[in-house]
């Protein structure tokens, strides 16, 4: 009861720096960048197949007429079949058997262990011309490195007395291969991508937010960062790719 009681006055505190202070512990929204470039090409390019890797019964958008809805994962609900037009159950290191005009995810590619595999299974999947847009988590961010040294195991053990809200959606392993801005540019480059265009984003002190000295720590850390461009130290980053309008050897 104490722990909880001191948990939520200093998530409190966090959020009324947060309503007062916006331009030092706000946080600019990451999906409503990856939003706009997915809706941005899907106008333009009007895919006749969208494959979400990683969405499981959360999609980044909603089924349409226009185009075919695929979703992958490692795991299935009952509403994964609802949800998307057809539904795979793999990881997306493995090669996938379907041709798609665009390929999204988001926060997926810090938990898959071989991104090479995945990044060449995903270019692959993509027809010629074809895109992709991602949002990873970065894996120099102080909160990502806390990640790694408590482990999975801990880690749902904590999350349920300093994030109860996230409880459903996080918890999984994550191995961060690759993640950074320049890694995942050099390993999309190196499969055969072109147009690799990244956005960082800096913050992500709400994960600190239980214990208000490290969440304004890190808030002002990620401002520093920010000021100085260091993206290796960036939360995370939207990156976009495009495969080759015409085939070239991988």
């Amino acid at each position: 009861m104490i722990l909880k009681t001191f948990i939520a006055w200093n998530r409190n505190a966090a959020a009324w720096l947060e309503r007062r202070f916006p331009a030092i512990f706000g946080a600019p929204s990451y999906k409503a960048e990856l939003e706009r470039r997915i809706i941005d090409d899907i106008e333009r390019l009007k895919p006749s197949a969208v494959l979400e890797v990683g969405g499981i019964d959360r999609p980044l958008l909603k089924r349409s007429t226009s185009f075919a809805y695929i979703g992958l994962d490692i795991e299935e609900k009952p509403d994964c079949y609802r949800i998307y037009d057809q539904f795979i159950v793999q990881s997306i290191e493995q090669s996938v058997d379907v041709e798609v005009d665009m390929l999204i995810s988001i926060t997926l590619m810090e938990h898959v262990p071989d991104n090479k595999a995945a990044a060449r299974s995903m270019f692959l999947a993509l027809r010629p011309g074809g895109v992709m847009h991602h949002y990873i988590p970065s894996k120099w961010h102080p909160y990502s490195v806390a990640l790694r040294i408590v482990g999975p195991v801990i880690q749902k053990w904590l999350i349920p007395h300093l994030r109860p809200a996230a409880v459903s959606v996080t918890g999984y392993p994550a191995f961060f291969n690759h993640c950074s801005p320049s890694d995942m540019t050099k390993l999309f480059r190196h499969q055969g991508f072109e147009k690799v265009d990244v956005r960082s984003f800096y913050r992500a002190s709400d994960y600190f937010a239980f214990f208000l000295p490290a969440y304004l720590t890190v808030a002002l850390f990620e401002n520093l960062c920010a000021m100085l461009d260091w993206r290796i130290f960036c939360s995370g980053f939207v990156i976009s790719a495009r495969r080759p309008a015409t085939n070239v050897p991988i």
